[in-house]
């Protein structure tokens, strides 16, 4: 991380919607933070993912790494997250997929009462802490309202227009803002940025439009 570069972490939790990252999701927040002159540095926890068949949507009863399956969208460039420190970078971005709300949190089962993976949870603290700029996609700013709750923090962010999940949102104590899959939710005062993404059943040219700007906010702020 010596390039002279802005550096943006991208913290995923593994390889496809249903189980890990978000694919489009992951790579497009990747191309937008080349595009914007800055520089991607990849992470994820350690940790153990319940495989699901993307055909069939169902369970595999196996289980793989979230560190190795994350290595197949970032080819092979992925820190442990441990090692990683919340101020260490100029800002970091969440990509969406189940795994953020199964991998990084447990958002997926406990809903308001979600807790967060310790690695997760620490290097957000320690953003947030540090008004170091963070962004977040689909259903990771899920995982955002969970470290800002327990931290006290009240934020202003989206997961589009899905009623259910935003009243959970709203439960953990945070304001969530209805916004199309083009758009962005900007919390200025936490320098939180948040985007729809695939929270929608768009195609993939507005949902890039939406991640793009995402990102150029958390640049911008960097």
């Amino acid at each position: 991380m010596s390039s002279g570069k802005k550096q943006i972490g991208v913290i995923l939790s593994g390889a496809g919607y249903l189980d890990g990252s978000e694919i489009h999701e992951a790579v497009l927040v990747l191309l937008a933070i080349d595009e914007a002159g800055a520089e991607a540095c990849v992470f994820a926890p350690e940790g153990k993912l319940a495989e699901v068949d993307h055909i069939s949507g169902k369970p595999t009863g196996l289980e793989r790494g979230v560190r190795e399956e994350a290595a197949r969208i970032a080819r092979g460039r992925v820190a442990d997250l441990a090692g990683a420190g919340g101020a260490e970078v100029d800002g970091w971005v969440l990509p969406g997929g189940y795994g953020a709300a199964k991998n990084l949190s447990d958002f997926a089962s406990k809903g308001a009462a979600a807790t967060v993976n310790k690695e997760v949870g620490r290097v957000l603290r320690e953003a947030l802490a540090a008004q170091v700029p963070v962004g977040a996609c689909c259903i990771a700013p899920a995982v955002v309202a969970a470290v800002a709750k327990q931290a006290n923090a009240k934020l202003r962010l989206t997961v589009g227009n899905d009623p259910d999940t935003a009243r959970v949102i709203a439960s953990m104590g945070h304001a969530h803002v209805v916004c199309a899959v083009d758009d962005i939710v900007v919390d200025a005062d936490r320098k939180v940025v948040t985007a729809p993404a695939y929270m929608y059943d768009a195609p993939i040219a507005a949902v890039a439009r939406g991640i793009r700007k995402m990102v150029q906010q958390v640049v911008a702020w960097a």
